[in-house]
């Protein structure tokens, strides 16, 4: 099968924690733009910080940012796709949350709010590619669209707190773990999955066609619903049981070493 689009995760599949992308990652990515492949980007990331990425791969098909909440083209300033919180469920949730006294974060589409400055928002700031400038949650209004609502704890939390976020808000809301510090809620019909098949649509490439590689549950979506799956080897337990391929760990290459394999042709 040849592969006409192309949808990668970021982190934890093409970077780790020191966000550098490898040579052989950016020549793997080069390589397919090279051949004519549709290669995006599919994050939990704002659009801003996907660019960043974008730009150094070369990419310049449309970004799936905020966890497919937003589908928006390098260069440009309105989304292809949006789909947002509803207010009065973003309002339930973000009162829930500080209740809980829990480390809360709120993105619209361009800026990012939260209460203060704590430990937990600083490793969501130490992430940034190029920096990110905090507004607080005193500032937004009404009409402010909520795209993503991200609950920040400690690793060893994250797992409780996204089964108590399912068990309030189930239905309501669409509930991952991102990270390991991180537990996500959008819009109960956003998952990249559903921005891979929008873009695929736009672009006239056939869901047999896409190839899509992620590590965590919030990309098994996307992951799932390609004509063929990846997930990294350091991929979550979910994500690799719903990819019909394991590749290397993120620290071995693992991306690149799929595309070589199942894009380029190059033998393992």
């Amino acid at each position: 099968m040849a592969y006409r689009l192309l949808a990668l995760d970021v982190d934890g599949t093409l970077v780790d924690r020191s966000l550098e992308l490898s040579p052989r990652t950016r020549q793997a990515v080069r390589r397919a733009i090279d051949a004519g492949v549709h290669v995006t980007l599919a994050s939990g990331r704002q659009f801003h910080q996907v660019e960043v990425f974008a730009r150094e791969l070369g990419i310049g098909e449309p970004l799936i940012c905020n966890q497919g909440a937003i589908v928006m083209a390098p260069g440009e300033t309105r989304p292809l796709y949006e789909c947002a919180v509803p207010r009065p469920v973003a309002n339930d949730f973000m009162a829930f949350v500080q209740r809980q006294g829990w480390d809360l974060c709120v993105y619209g589409r361009e800026h990012l709010y939260a209460h203060g400055m704590t430990p937990e928002v600083q490793v969501l700031l130490d992430l940034a590619p190029a920096g990110e400038t905090i507004h607080w949650l005193s500032e937004l209004d009404d009409s402010t669209e909520l795209i993503q609502l991200l609950v920040i704890v400690q690793p060893e939390r994250t797992a409780l707190v996204e089964r108590l976020l399912k068990a309030r808000f189930g239905g309501q809301l669409n509930i991952v773990q991102s990270f390991s510090h991180f537990v996500e809620a959008s819009n109960p019909a956003v998952s990249k999955g559903t921005a891979l098949a929008f873009l695929a649509g736009r672009l006239g490439v056939g869901q047999a066609e896409t190839m899509a590689i992620g590590d965590q549950d919030n990309d098994v979506p996307m992951v799932a619903w390609a004509g063929l799956g990846v997930a990294v080897g350091n991929a979550s337990v979910a994500c690799q049981a719903a990819a019909k391929v394991v590749t290397a760990d993120v620290s071995e290459d693992g991306a690149a070493v799929a595309i070589e394999q199942f894009v380029l042709g190059k033998a393992l």
